[in-house]
């Protein structure tokens, strides 16, 4: 969740989501006249919530948390149309924590969410909100992952379940999940779940939890699927519309760089090397990124320190003291470890891990260009991220300048400058220099050296192991991956000397904005009862793929052969080592092709194979890939109309 943003106008909300009355609530707007904030007190969150609040650094609420917390307080559903980045998981999640009864065993919460990284993302919120909460298990529930870990989880007691629609049903119809006692249901980005294809599911889970449960539904949009699925299944629901702006300031310099994975390091880097930088703020995902890029910055002889959602509170403002103070130059930062960070001195903001909402790109690069001076922002960009930056500029109504990657000779040009800096600075110092010109003298006079070649003799001894300037005939220069290039994948276009010809068991991609496929084996078939959208379900979403990376795929008695990128991500290969469908390791590997002698065979009865074409669409329902047991018959939702819980 991004930083709260501040409301105007009353939190007070009403209105029925059947009809149209709704409160709209501009998402940062500020003027004179706007009523006093509310504050995370006046909303009425007990003790140990608020305590919580305070250690996350949370100051004022959102406006979507300042209408929706009273409203799901007082008990009545909620309808939300906000933008990721509002603020929404934390105004659906504090009431929940707060009104949990921690002597139920059985679930009291399901939160419904389209992927597995948003579960995630909501599972970790709710266990920093509840850090006060003695004895509150949240589970994160979705497909990929192995039952093990869930059952276990589920039979020991679960407060809140966090999960995505696919994996969810497969508990229910296993009767490993009790919903019997729920009193409080979240659909998170509803319109994307539909979008999904899950609205059959949703349906489903709606019409088997109890009657009298508490739901709230969170959406971007409101087609007219969801304002159906809320006349359906919520009881005169408040609805409350949050509009969100998407600025950024004039004196704020955006631009991006096209970069694969491996090469964010060395490009960051390049750009500390080049850029004219005063303090600067890393974005990343993750809380072990930020350990492991400042790690790396250090190691390359930068100032740099993590901050993340894990750092104590006295430990933070220490390194945000060091920063304002110039004892510290580069700051590497989750977003909500940044969130109200003001500091005058931050010139650069990098997104290393481009956000995947505006919303959250606005805030980010709003730490810089403080105060009425200028900033920088860089944001870096993988091939498959293209889209983001579309978004991006769509919803600033600003374009992003493409920058190209600081060449060796650009990097050399910049420490030739700063050592003649050093040099001008220390001849500055006419004490010191008399004494080291009589050390000079006497050298001279006892070896018969020329000055020049002491001097430069001097500077090695300064400069040590490392070479002052790059040599481009030893190292190759990071390239911008090419279109097809992937996070983690090689750029093989040195490789001239192989022509055009691919690789053994290698294709070219029929599809022009694809990579070369190869052929590879997975172990599950027929007798497991899986289908082509199982497969393209799965190994997208665990292997983070896209629709153009995947081929035919021809589905055999015992194993399935299926065409995916020949060069995949390390990542990839780590991700999909641990894939499951229907409940059995897919055990991925390149395939070899018939035994010698045996040049390939037709296809038997009972093996079918499906070219996949442009049908790639479907590759984002990952979490369904292991529900092979339900045969090829499509499940109809079990109620047509009526209140929740009838028949």
């Amino acid at each position: 969740m991004t930083d709260p943003v501040e409301p105007a106008g009353e939190p007070a909300v009403a209105g029925h989501a059947g009809e149209n009355p709704t409160t709209d609530i501009p998402a940062s707007e500020h003027t004179d006249d706007v009523p006093a904030q509310p504050t995370f007190a006046d909303l009425g969150l007990g003790a140990k919530v608020l305590k919580a609040l305070r250690d996350v650094g949370y100051e004022t609420p959102s406006a979507i948390q300042a209408a929706t917390i009273p409203t799901l307080l007082a008990g009545r559903d909620v309808v939300g149309l906000a933008q990721t980045g509002t603020g929404k998981t934390a105004a659906f999640a504090l009431p929940v924590l707060d009104q949990l009864d921690v002597s139920q065993k059985t679930p009291q919460a399901l939160v419904l969410a389209p992927t597995r990284e948003l579960a995630l993302q909501v599972c970790e919120a709710f266990e920093r909100y509840a850090a006060h909460l003695t004895g509150v298990h949240v589970l994160p529930v979705y497909g990929g992952q192995g039952y093990g870990v869930q059952l276990s989880a589920l039979r020991r007691g679960v407060h809140v379940v966090v999960g995505t629609p696919g994996r969810i049903m497969d508990h229910l119809e296993k009767g490993t999940l009790d919903l019997s006692e729920l009193r409080f249901l979240v659909l998170d980005e509803a319109d994307e779940m539909l979008n999904m294809g899950f609205a059959e599911d949703v349906e489903t889970i709606l019409a088997d939890t109890p009657a009298t449960k508490q739901v709230a539904l969170f959406s971007a949009t409101m087609p007219a699927q969801i304002r159906r699925l809320s006349q359906r299944y919520l009881e005169d629901p408040a609805e409350i519309t949050v509009k969100a702006t998407s600025t950024t300031a004039a004196n704020i310099t955006q631009r991006y760089l096209v970069v694969s994975y491996p090469q964010k390091v060395d490009a960051l880097t390049r750009i500390l090397e080049v850029e004219n930088f005063d303090g600067m703020i890393v974005f990343v995902r993750t809380k072990n990124e930020t350990e492991t890029l400042a790690e790396k910055l250090r190691a390359r002889g930068y100032s740099a320190a993590p901050l993340n959602g894990d750092v104590a509170q006295a430990q933070r403002e220490r390194t945000v003291n060091q920063l304002k103070a110039g004892k510290l130059d580069i700051l590497v930062a989750t977003d909500v470890a940044a969130r109200g960070l003001d500091v005058d001195r931050v010139s650069h903001v990098v997104n290393y891990d481009i956000p995947t909402d505006t919303e959250s790109y606005v805030h980010r690069i709003g730490r810089t260009g403080r105060a009425g001076r200028t900033g920088d922002a860089i944001s870096f960009i993988t091939p498959r991220e293209r889209y983001l930056l579309k978004q991006i500029e769509k919803a600033t109504k600003r374009p992003l300048v493409e920058m190209p990657l600081p060449g060796v000779d650009e990097v050399n040009a910049t420490r030739l400058a700063r050592f003649d800096d050093a040099i001008t600075a220390a001849l500055g110092q006419t004490d010191r220099i008399a004494a080291f010109r009589d050390i000079v003298d006497h050298y001279v006079r006892h070896h018969d050296v020329p000055e020049a070649d002491v001097a430069a003799a001097l500077a090695v001894v300064a400069q040590g192991d490392t070479p002052l300037l790059l040599d481009p005939a030893d190292e190759r220069p990071v390239r911008a991956p090419r279109e097809r290039d992937r996070d983690g994948g090689a750029d093989r276009g040195d490789r001239g000397d192989r022509g055009d010809r691919p690789a053994r068991g290698e294709r070219p991609n029929r599809r022009a904005d694809g990579p070369p496929l190869a052929l590879y084996r997975i172990e599950v078939g027929k007798r497991h009862r899986i289908e082509p959208r199982q497969i393209v379900g799965a190994i997208a979403n665990e292997g983070g793929l896209r629709r153009a990376d995947f081929g035919a795929i021809t589905i055999r008695p015992d194993f399935s052969l299926v065409e995916l990128p020949a060069e995949l991500a390390p990542e990839a290969w780590e991700a999909l080592r641990q894939t499951r469908i229907s409940g059995k390791l897919i055990e991925l590997k390149r395939d070899s092709g018939p035994p010698a002698g045996r040049p390939g065979r037709p296809r038997r009865d009972g093996e079918r194979s499906y070219d996949r074409g442009d049908r790639g669409d479907r590759g984002d329902r990952g979490d369904r890939g292991d529900r092979g047991d339900r045969g090829d018959a499509p499940r109809k939702p079990r109620h047509k109309k009526g209140p929740v819980g009838e028949g």
